[in-house]
């Protein structure tokens, strides 16, 4: 959705330079005010012309269950008052983007077939780190379909060691 993404972008940017200072605190209430806006029924009552802006931006507050400092809320009532609120989660996606290369870092998702303990993960991170060549944010989420190993996702890189990717290398040897 190329047109989000330029909506997003004015938002994302002038957020991330009037936040320089408390960067990480601005992305986590972000993130719960973008996975809020993310859902159809809000976006479909915030449509709604008989509804206020006043309406969405205490029902998003009180669903988001995260204490707004007032930057926070000036932000989320322009984006009401702009008819933007469909934006939210690409505007999160593009602030975290700001804050990534600020630091030098990336976000990445690591999918695997099972839970991961925490040592574990400490050490799964540590590689990847080293095999990216940079500091990585891990996400994991659980995928069976995995059967076993770990796929990372690192912005457009991918890294499959599951036993899946495995299978279907296989497949593709056998049938060639």
């Amino acid at each position: 959705m190329a047109e989000l993404a330029t909506i997003a972008r004015p938002y994302a940017e002038a957020l991330f330079e009037s936040s320089k200072a408390d960067l990480n605190g601005t992305a986590q209430w972000l993130d719960a005010l973008a996975a809020v806006a993310g859902n159809a029924q809000l976006l479909d009552f915030a449509a709604n012309p008989r509804v206020t802006d006043q309406q969405v931006f205490d029902l998003t507050v009180g669903v988001a269950r995260v204490e707004l400092p007032p930057a926070a809320r000036n932000f989320l009532r322009t984006v009401i008052e702009n008819g933007r609120l469909a934006a939210l989660p690409e505007v999160a996606a593009q602030f975290r983007a700001l804050k990534n290369s600020q630091g030098g870092s990336s976000d990445a998702v690591v999918y695997s077939a099972f839970p991961i303990p925490a040592a574990s993960l400490a050490e799964v991170a540590g590689v990847l780190e080293r095999r990216f060549r940079r500091k990585l944010n891990l996400t994991v989420q659980e995928d069976p379909s995995l059967i076993g190993g770990i796929r990372v996702v690192v912005g457009d890189e991918v890294l499959d060691t599951s036993v899946r990717a495995r299978l279907e290398q296989m497949k593709v040897a056998l049938t060639a």
